[in-house]
């Protein structure tokens, strides 16, 4: 997916979290997939990032997971990338 510059940057400031293993997950999904996100995954990784950062920790850490599916599949790329 084509992301304006401008919508790329803001996602990036919303990637940089405070928490250390927030930022590392979040930034290096940002810099290896963001171009590669559908318009529906694009919109799930917006939602994701709205939420607190101890919840996203915990849906990242695969203590917990969304309850709404696309978030779900979404949190799932962040783990795989991670990984990979």
């Amino acid at each position: 997916m084509n992301t304006s510059p401008l919508n790329k940057s803001r996602l990036y400031w919303q990637c940089r979290r405070g928490m250390l293993e927030l930022d590392h997950l979040l930034q290096g999904f940002y810099l290896r997939c963001i171009d590669e996100l559908s318009p529906a995954e694009l919109q799930s990784f917006e939602s994701l990032l709205q939420c607190p950062d101890a919840q996203l920790l915990e849906y990242l850490m695969g203590h917990s997971m969304p309850v709404d599916s696309a978030m779900s599949h979404v949190v799932h790329k962040i783990r795989r990338s991670a990984t990979h």
